[in-house]
């Protein structure tokens, strides 16, 4: 079911995007509600499902891991499951998306270094065949559509 939303639903989305710790007081100030209307609209767009949780923006250079790629990943025949659950398993796997076309999946993983991909994507390959390029930035960060 889809549900509508009005302008300060989409101002509440986009400011708690933004800060994720911004404090109800501040948000409030933000949309123009009080206190207590920001959180009951709040607790509707949470029940609703248009907000799943909260999170903070981690620098994963800072944590040492230095290098991301792209891997397209095509598995053998009758692998697929495999292919997936190895990827999931993989905590260097920081997204991972099912896609159609030649390929299965869209993974990115982020390394330390260019052994540590090399080890990851050679336990792939007993099971899948894979085409990697390396991130050298990213113009475009996940952000949220046009609500």
């Amino acid at each position: 079911m889809e549900f509508l939303l009005d302008d300060i639903d989409r101002a509440i989305i986009a400011c708690l995007a933004a800060d994720a710790r911004m404090s109800l007081k501040v948000l409030s100030g933000q949309v123009g509600l009080t206190s207590p209307s920001t959180a009951e609209r709040l607790k509707r767009l949470e029940e609703r499902g248009m907000i799943e949780g909260y999170s903070a923006k981690v620098n994963l250079a800072a944590l040492g891991y230095t290098l991301q790629a792209l891997v397209r990943v095509k598995p053998l025949p009758g692998m697929l499951q495999k292919v997936e659950k190895y990827l999931q398993a993989m905590s260097q796997c920081i997204e991972c998306d099912k896609v159609t076309g030649e390929d299965c999946f869209v993974a990115r993983l982020v390394v330390k270094d260019m052994a540590q991909l090399d080890e990851l994507l050679d336990g792939l390959s007993e099971h899948a065949q894979s085409n990697t390029s390396i991130v050298k930035s990213s113009p475009v960060f996940r952000r949220l559509p046009g609500i």
